[in-house]
């Protein structure tokens, strides 16, 4: 089996369709999202897109798929996008969100046992990094039966073992941090190989489309900040190393 990994897509369909069109992803045996989906300027579109690919298409949910349910439901939410995306959903759409796993596990060839989850198998918004201690992963990962492990939430790529397992982040697909384009990772269990890949886009380009269709009224800075610029790896490592306790 190969499996397409996507994260982190924050309802930014042009990235999502132009992954959607790589050939490695199109002949994948499935496609695993790895959580907060929807929370950005086209998050009906992006959902309706993933819907129609059909059974190929597993679901794990992140903080922010949580967060927009919350809102639908009535919650105010500190994070002005999320709050928008979760006005904006269907019914349809928020049973489906709302009804996603935290975990998938598949038995994947060469790569064992593998999970996917968003921040940690214990909690969607929980961050742990590349350069994490042993003793923090040991944290975090408690008794999970894994032999890979397949996370989102820091929108940065890494592969890097973990005490004799494999731990892999495919980074965003729609908010990038370190590089521009779309990243996302490619499993296949008949080699034990983990590829990351990135998909290049003009930033440009999507952020026209974006303003041009977004309902979002803080769309031209939101391009501004997450399309046209992207934060640096380093940037990001520090301020989540905070939310670690570092």
């Amino acid at each position: 089996m190969r499996i397409a990994v996507l994260s982190d897509i924050h309802g930014v369909l042009p990235a999502l369709e132009a992954v959607l069109g790589e050939p490695d992803v199109r002949s994948a045996d499935r496609v695993v999202l790895t959580g907060d989906i929807a929370a950005g300027p086209m998050p009906v579109e992006t959902l309706d897109l993933l819907v129609s690919l059909g059974e190929r298409v597993v679901w794990v949910h992140g903080n922010a798929d949580r967060e927009v349910v919350e809102v639908a439901g009535g919650r105010r939410c500190d994070y002005p996008i999320s709050q928008f995306a979760g006005e904006q959903l269907r019914p349809d759409q928020v049973d489906l969100l709302g009804t996603l796993p935290m975990t998938h596990a598949v038995e994947l060839g060469g790569l064992g046992r593998t999970v996917f989850f968003h921040g940690t198998p214990r909690k969607d918004d929980e961050v742990i990094l590349v350069d994490s201690t042993y003793e923090r992963w040991a944290e975090v990962l408690g008794d999970l039966e894994a032999d890979t492990l397949v996370m989102g939430n820091t929108h940065m790529p890494f592969v890097r073992l973990v005490d004799r397992r494999m731990a892999v982040n495919p980074g965003s697909v729609g908010m990038p941090y370190g590089t521009a384009g779309a990243h996302w990772a490619l499993l296949d269990g008949e080699s034990g190989a983990v590829t990351l890949r990135r998909t290049p886009l003009d930033a440009e380009a999507v952020g026209d489309r974006l303003i041009a269709e977004s309902r979002y009224e803080g769309i031209v800075a939101w391009v501004g900040e997450y399309v046209r610029e992207n934060y640096s790896d380093r940037l990001a490592v520090e301020a989540m190393g905070r939310r670690e306790g570092r």
